[in-house]
């Protein structure tokens, strides 16, 4: 592996999530597209690409940075799920898959920022 976020355990998780969230959009309504699904796609894409760009031989303290702007879309990965919810175009079994992966990832990312900080 040549990149240091290839061997994280919570990248290889956000990268499962922003899938997951991409096959899950599929199902949105097309008057969505540009709005909702463009919005949870951004963020479930970001949760994977800031770990990626923290990770990449900068300071504990610069990967922690990015870890929190991680953390950050990952909350926003489960705010627009609330919002898919509200207005009934998510199923339960997607939300729940989305909500339990994004609570993982965010035990995780917070886990790792802990562990960058007393290094």
């Amino acid at each position: 592996m040549a990149f240091k976020f290839e061997k994280l355990r919570v990248s290889q998780k956000a990268l499962e999530l922003s899938s997951l969230v991409h096959n899950v959009t599929r199902e949105f309504p097309k008057e969505e597209m540009f709005i909702l699904t463009s919005q949870i796609k951004r963020a479930a894409d970001s949760v994977n690409l800031n770990i990626a760009e923290g990770s990449t031989g900068q300071s504990n303290k610069e990967f922690v940075k990015f870890l929190r702007y991680s953390l950050r879309s990952n909350i926003e990965v489960v705010s627009c799920i609330f919002i898919a919810k509200e207005r009934d175009i998510i199923s339960k079994e997607n939300f729940d898959k989305i909500y339990s992966m994004s609570e993982e990832i965010l035990t995780m990312i917070s886990a790792l920022i802990k562990r960058l900080e007393n290094e």
